[in-house]
């Protein structure tokens, strides 16, 4: 072959054979995987089969699942026929396991079976990470993302689709019937057999409205008003694209603003993020360990229950307000400033808005500030309102509310330190999934896949972060 390099001859017999360890080097990622999994009390977290049955046939030990599919998640090979195939050719994965190779069932039943005690071992973790003390600084970000399910869209049914789709339906029946009306004034075998084709297709037709009109009966029924067909707890979600919406699952993580690691993570079926801010916080203090915990969120968040939630609890929320763009050119809230030891507001004008006697839309948590004359001859009126009188509405607790701003103000950066904290892990894990997102189907199930998909990142930051030989060490230690 001339200069070029040349392999081995595979017919070639060697008198003293390879080592397979002489196949991984001593800073391959897969030995952080098997340090990792070997220290773990499997038992303890919940596997099943830790303890071998007295008869039968011999099972697999979990620690070979967990490996096998942790270094699968690690390089982007989720799907356990493929994770089968690589057990037998992949010289790495033999050597994590081996020479071990498990048949796909054998794969998927154990992460099916394993859900709780899968996601324990990614709490694990970040266990780990806090004793290394990573998270010093006690700030995290928090947001949400959309991640496709197992579920097409036209296998999903809200009131609003079905009732298109029957107006569609409609339409397509009449236009045959015309259609029909026109054939049946034709003379000729071709007409008619043109008459019976038209007929087959108005029949199909009803049939397809019969089904929707019973689809329509069970959506009714349904306790959120949504069906879905493939995977029944995948529901149709709105993203920021205009006809961009996505049947899957709302993906939320709290992620460490130094090291950039997902100190906690949770999957609902929930469209919004108004009623996370709580829960996610609360699982990142727990899971850093930090006695406070400020935790950064954008604008979706924004919920003044959830923010008083989080009130003694040692989370300090940022979230930003939502600000309504003014009203024809009129005054904003932000015009008018409070004062809290005299309880009342000075308006863009200097007088002074006081709080009335009575709760005038019968609520027991909201006061009413006006002033009773001055609008009446206020020159700034064109400005400031529509209505006789100028009146702000304030919480009983706007004063949690005026805390969390005051601690936004004190941080500029906020916003800024949350997108490119919490932003990036997101598109690398959905790069890490491909098109189809997730490949298991009910929220239990869809909860223990991203598990792995967090413990597989958090472990591939953490080799960039220290180092594979320093970090199998600090997990040995």
């Amino acid at each position: 072959m001339g200069r070029f390099v040349e392999g081995e001859d595979r017919r070639q017999s060697f008198l003293l054979p390879a080592s397979l360890d002489d196949y991984v080097a001593e800073d391959n990622p897969v030995r952080v995987v098997e340090a990792f999994i070997d220290e773990l009390d499997l038992a303890a977290l919940g596997f099943d089969g830790v303890r071998p049955a007295a008869t039968g046939r011999p099972a697999y030990h979990p620690a070979t699942l967990l490996k096998i599919y942790l270094y699968g998640y690690l390089n982007r090979v989720q799907s356990s026929r493929r994770l089968e195939r690589e057990a037998q050719r992949n010289i790495e994965l033999m050597w994590l396991t081996g020479r071990l190779a498990p048949d796909f069932k054998t794969i998927a039943d154990f992460r099916r079976d394993n859900g709780v005690a899968i996601r324990a071992a990614c709490g694990q973790f970040i266990e780990l990470c806090r004793r290394l003390e990573l998270f010093t600084k006690a700030v995290v970000a928090i947001d949400g993302s959309k991640f496709k399910a197992v579920n097409n869209r036209d296998k999903n049914f809200t009131a609003t689709k079905v009732a298109k789709r029957m107006e569609q339906v409609d339409a397509s029946i009449a236009r045959y019937l015309a259609a029909l009306d026109r054939a049946d004034g034709e003379d000729g075998d071709i007409a008619e057999a043109r008459t019976d084709r038209i007929g087959e297709k108005i029949a199909g037709l009803r049939r397809q409205m019969q089904d929707l009109k019973a689809m329509q009966e069970q959506v009714q029924a349904a306790p959120d008003k949504q069906i879905s067909l493939t995977d029944r707890d995948a529901r149709s979600m709105a993203t920021s694209g205009r006809g961009t919406g996505i049947v899957g699952y709302n993906v939320q993580t709290a992620v460490d603003a130094e090291h950039h690691l997902i100190v906690a993570h949770e999957v609902t079926n929930l469209g919004h993020d108004r009623t996370q801010l709580e829960p996610m916080a609360l699982k990142a203090l727990a899971a850093t360990g930090c006695e406070q915990l400020t935790a950064l969120a954008d604008r979706g968040y924004f919920n003044g229950e959830q923010v008083l939630a989080c009130e003694g609890t040692g989370v300090l929320p940022c979230v930003p307000k939502t600000v309504w763009p003014s009203e024809r050119g009129l005054f904003t809230r932000s015009d008018f400033v409070y004062d809290s030891g005299n309880d009342h507001y000075t308006c863009p004008a200097g007088q002074q808005l006081t709080k009335g006697a009575t709760r005038s839309d019968r609520k027991d948590d909201i006061d009413h500030y006006r002033h009773l004359t001055a609008c009446f001859t206020c020159p700034l009126k064109p400005r400031c309102t529509p209505d006789k009188l100028k009146r702000l509405k304030r919480w009983k607790h706007e004063g949690v509310m005026d805390q969390m701003q005051a601690r936004l103000n004190r941080m500029p950066n906020a916003m800024g330190i949350r997108r490119q904290t919490v932003e990036h892990p997101f598109g690398t894990l959905k790069s890490w999934m491909g098109s189809t997102h997730f490949l298991t189907k009910t929220l239990e199930k869809v909860r223990t896949e991203m598990s792995l998909h967090v413990l597989a990142y958090n472990l591939k930051r953490m080799i960039q972060i220290l180092g594979a030989k320093q970090l199998i060490r600090a997990i040995q230690a």
